[in-house]
């Protein structure tokens, strides 16, 4: 059984000065705190191990190390990707189209739009978003029947305002 007191102890006593070194190490502070919590998640699930450690605070020092090098060995393949396909080039924004279908979605139900995303964008069959949804068959029929008509009905209502703007 894990001992909370001596880990929340050892905890308040190193974590300022292991978030120190971990921003000296790792350079950027959110993935230095990111390193950091995983270090002490590590060291909690071992606490029973790491606490009988002669340093348990440089044991955590050495996963900060480890989770900034392969930090650097991610960034450094990325940046090898990079120097041999060039940055990728600048996305278009989105039509005008894909603004208008987009924001007729939002106003949908969650449940119409989880299921006209699986069944359209994802090629699911109706008996798949039934087992993924936990919902009826028939029910996902009528989730996506309604979707449809919603959004159709937002769709023509969009382009009619568009075309009193237009006028």
């Amino acid at each position: 059984m894990r001992d909370a007191p001596s880990f929340d102890e050892f905890y308040r006593t190193t974590a300022t000065r292991t978030l120190r070194y971990a921003f000296a190490v790792v350079g950027d502070h959110a993935e230095a705190q990111d390193a950091v919590q995983e270090a002490y998640a590590r060291a909690w699930r071992r606490w029973e191990t790491v606490s009988g450690h002669p340093a348990p605070e440089a044991w955590v020092r050495l996963v900060v190390n480890r989770l900034a090098t392969d930090r650097w060995r991610r960034l450094g393949g990325l940046a090898g990707a990079l120097r041999r396909t060039g940055p990728p080039p600048n996305a278009p924004p989105p039509s005008e189209n894909t603004v208008l279908l987009v924001a007729a979605l939002r106003r949908l139900p969650a449940n119409h739009r989880r299921a006209l995303a699986l069944h359209y964008l994802c090629d699911r069959s109706v008996e798949q978003i039934a087992e993924e949804t936990g919902a009826a068959v028939n029910t996902v029929k009528s989730w996506l029947s309604r979707g449809r008509e919603r959004l159709a009905a937002q769709l023509a209502g969009a382009e009619m305002d568009m075309g009193v703007r237009d006028a």
